[in-house]
């Protein structure tokens, strides 16, 4: 995060923040789905194409485990002939609540909108 946005530091509001940026590059503010489907769509790295719903899942798939990649659960096994990624997990998911699962895909989904210096 920049200089300038270095006073928002709870995860709630670097996630509002987040939601912000996305919310005028959209039209409106996704929600975690919505966020998770974009990074599926950013890491694939073929556009917005229209996608079938197996697709579409597979994106989230593609993005959930980029997610968790930051905290060791996956690793990146390369891509198939048609460049779409594959993980690979190398440790187990703890169980949490869904609460605890939203926070923490929201945790990482900051992570990755700052690695990429779109926040």
């Amino acid at each position: 995060m920049d200089k300038k946005n270095a006073h928002i530091t709870s995860l709630k509001e670097r996630w509002e923040f987040l939601l912000g940026k996305l919310s005028v590059m959209l039209g409106e503010p996704p929600d975690l789905q919505g966020v998770i489907y974009l990074i599926g769509v950013q890491e694939l790295g073929k556009g917005f194409l229209k996608f079938s719903k197996d697709q579409k899942q597979d994106l989230m798939h593609i993005a959930t485990c980029k997610l968790l990649s930051y905290s060791g659960y996956y690793v990146l096994e390369g891509e198939d002939l048609d460049g779409w990624p594959h993980w690979k997990p190398v440790k187990e998911i703890p169980k949490l609540s869904l609460k605890e699962q939203d926070w923490m895909l929201k945790e990482a989904a900051i992570t990755y909108f700052e690695e990429i210096e779109f926040i």
